[in-house]
Order: structure tokens, then sequence, then C-alpha cells
């Protein structure tokens, strides 16, 4: 059929305006980082006085209503930022469908498509995060790649609408390189939340040093929640992905393993993920080794997704740019 250059132009805008948008986000949230750090050491410090007052036989202090809080600028900036990440998730939805509608076909087939559809999974990713932590106020570290990401996507790896080659025409297209998409978008979360770990982690070791830095990042304990829990959503999505492209491998080219540079690769961020979370779950690895180890396996994912599939040449060179 042929391509619908009408829905691929509006696809193309969408991307656009949503990357604008993830932007003017980051600028809101890094204001909040910035300047609501006094407006969250206030509030630690008056929780800390109620725990005082009360085990010093003082009358309890009743906490008051997150709703009936009085919230500062910075603050309400950031919900502005929330909120229009929320907006450019949605227009970079609309891309991505649209991209599939111009060419009738699953809207990833190319490094362009795959890159978008990797950022629009991140994103997703830390909006659940942010319902289940209080952690909007470090979403300018989680957007500062994705914004990097799409980009050097739409810039130098960007791809006119066209059919796929052949290799690529087969329901495993849909069902292996989905896999990839979600298992590598979620892999990008636990991988600044592990950085931040470690900062938090350096920091903690000296609490005079770490008195000003305390607002700004919430505890270790908190990052290393949200690195294992998205980790340990991600892996198994990512070992279908893994398992669906060796059937697709003995289908297309007659052996289900061949140690290509993708397979190899991805063979190696899925030994260092599953060392991850038999660290994680091993008391003596918990902490600061847990949360290498994941970092690790994020610059395998990244490796693999541009390197590999951008400068080496094998059998996945097919999906590359062109």
């Amino acid at each position: 059929m042929p391509i619908n250059e009408t829905l691929s132009t509006y696809s193309d805008w969408l991307y656009t305006t949503a990357a604008a948008i993830y932007v003017v986000a980051l600028m809101f949230t890094l204001i909040e980082q910035g300047f609501g750090a006094k407006g969250r050491l206030a509030t630690e410090r008056a929780k800390l006085r109620a725990r005082e007052l009360v085990g010093a036989g003082g009358p309890p202090v009743e906490e008051v209503p997150a709703a009936q809080r009085e919230v500062g600028r910075p603050e309400r900036i950031g919900r502005m930022g929330a909120a229009l990440l929320v907006l450019g998730a949605l227009l970079q939805l609309s891309a991505i469908v649209l991209r599939g509608l111009a060419v009738h076909r699953a809207p990833w087939g190319n490094m362009y498509e795959y890159g978008m559809a990797v950022t629009f999974i991140t994103v997703v990713t830390w909006l659940v995060v942010m319902s289940k932590f209080p952690v909007r106020h470090l979403t300018g570290f989680l957007l500062l790649p994705v914004v990097i990401l799409m980009f050097v996507n739409g810039t130098l790896l960007y791809t006119t609408a066209a059919p796929v080659q052949p290799a690529l025409q087969s329901y495993w297209l849909v069902i292996h390189v989905s896999a990839a998409i979600i298992g590598s978008g979620v892999f990008l979360v636990p991988g600044v939340a592990s950085v931040l770990y470690l900062f938090r982690a350096a920091h903690d070791k000296d609490s005079a040093k770490f008195a000003r830095f305390a607002p700004k990042l919430p505890a270790a304990d908190v990052l290393d929640r949200i690195a294992y829990r998205t980790t340990i959503f991600a892996f198994p999505v990512f070992t279908f992905g893994v398992l669906c492209g060796a059937v697709w491998a003995e289908s297309a080219w007659g052996r289900f393993w061949g140690w290509d540079p993708k397979e190899t690769v991805a063979f190696i961020a899925w030994v260092v993920y599953a060392a991850y979370l038999h660290s994680r779950a091993t008391a003596g690895w918990r902490g600061a080794r847990a949360a290498a180890i994941n970092i690790v396996g994020f610059a395998a994912i990244v490796f693999n997704l541009f390197f590999v599939n951008l400068v080496t040449a094998g059998l996945h060179s097919y999906a590359g740019v062109g």
C-alpha cells in the first residue's frame, strides 16, 4: 500500500512538538528541583520537631493533610511541569500511531521509529513512578537523557516513512521488537535511579556535608526501591524479547543464535541485569554494589541501541538508519 505522506507529516510535527514540550517541562522541573528545596527541608524539619515533642512527652501532633498544606511557587511550577509531561506523552503517542497508520505496519521498523517508541515508554514509566513515589522534583534527571535521545533521534537518525525491508516483513516485528522497546524504555528509569542512589549514598556517609543536598534527593531506600521495582518489571519483558528474537532468527536465518554483535550485547545486558536482581536479593550485595551493576546493565542497553546498530556490521544492520 502507498505511504500516506499527510499522516507521516503530521506524525513528524507531533514528535517535534512533544520534544519541545518535554524541554519546557524539563525547565519547570529544574526550577522545582532548585528552588523547592527549602520548602522540602522545612517540611522535614517540622516532622522532626513533631517527633521530638511526642518523644518528650508532649501532645501528639496531627499531620496536616497534603491537600491542605500551603503550596509554594516552585511546587506549583513543578506540577505544571508534570502536566506538560503528560501532554507531551499524549502527543508522542499520537505521533507513533500516525506513523503506523502512514506506513501501514508496526511503527518501529527503523532506528528513528524505534527511538521514538523507546523514549515514549520511558516517559510513561516515569509517570507511573511519580504516582507511586514522591519524586516529581527529580523529573529533570529523567527528562534530560530523554530530550537528548529525542533530539539525536529526530535529527541524525530521522528516516522518511517507507515500507520495511523484506527481512522485517514478519509478525515477529510486532512481538520481538515491541518487547525490546518496552524493556529498553523501562530500563532507562532504573539506570537514572541507580545513578542518583550512588550520589545519595556517597553523601550519606558525611551527614554534615550532605545537609545541603538532603532536600534535593529522596532517601536512598526510595531510590533503591524505584530501581529494583522497575528493573524487576522490565527484565521479564526483555527476556521475552530475547527469546522471541531467537525464534525469529531460526525462522529467518536457520539458527537460533549466531553471536551476531547485537545478539551478543543483548545477552551481556541480560546477564548483567540477572546479576543485579540476584545481588539485590542478596543482603550482602544490596545498596551501592547493586546500583553499580544496574548502571552497567543500562550502559550495555545504550551501547546496543546506538553503537551496535549504527557502527558495527551484522545481520541486524538492516534495522539501522536507512
